[in-house]
């Protein structure tokens, strides 16, 4: 069956496309700022931002497959985690968020990534390990964040 081969710029078409729906899918007029999926997906206290992490995930997941270096997946990460925690402040995260564009950036990162070494050599163990923690834990942590947000929201409701 042999290695699994590394994906190509054109092979990063769904990751491209993931990155404009929910970064960057309409202009705002007047302006070169984009609003995409995620922005609306926030303003749903809790899910929302779980929705959107675990649709940013498949990013992650392609630039695992290219096998991108564990500093650019680590850069990747961090942007999860930075758009999930923006994404606690009701109203003024989600307007924050939307200049972050955590997906925009992934992609950019991944891009460039797989344009610097397009033909990696086969993943390491170590590689393996932390390219696992780097793509599950940012998605754990926004998993824990979305149902504290939840907790917080039913207590301040039920009074």
């Amino acid at each position: 069956m042999g290695q699994p081969i590394p994906p190509s710029r054109s092979n990063l078409r769904a990751s491209h496309r993931l990155a404009v729906l929910l970064d960057d899918l309409v202009r705002i007029p007047g302006t070169k700022q984009g609003v995409g999926l995620d922005a609306l997906l926030g303003l749903v206290p809790g899910f929302g931002d779980l929705i959107g992490s675990g649709i940013s995930g498949a990013i992650m997941f392609d630039a695992v497959r290219a096998r991108v270096p564990v500093p650019v997946l680590a850069q990747m990460a961090w942007n999860l985690l930075l758009d999930a925690a923006l994404g606690l402040v009701p109203l003024v995260g989600d307007v924050v968020d939307v200049a972050h564009r955590a997906n925009v950036r992934n992609y950019r990162l991944l891009e460039k990534a797989v344009a610097a070494n397009p033909n990696p050599s086969p993943p390491t163990v170590g590689y393996v390990v932390a390219a696992l923690a780097l793509t599950v834990l940012p998605l754990l942590a926004t998993v824990a964040m979305g149902v504290l947000t939840l907790v917080l929201l039913f207590r301040w409701v039920t009074g």
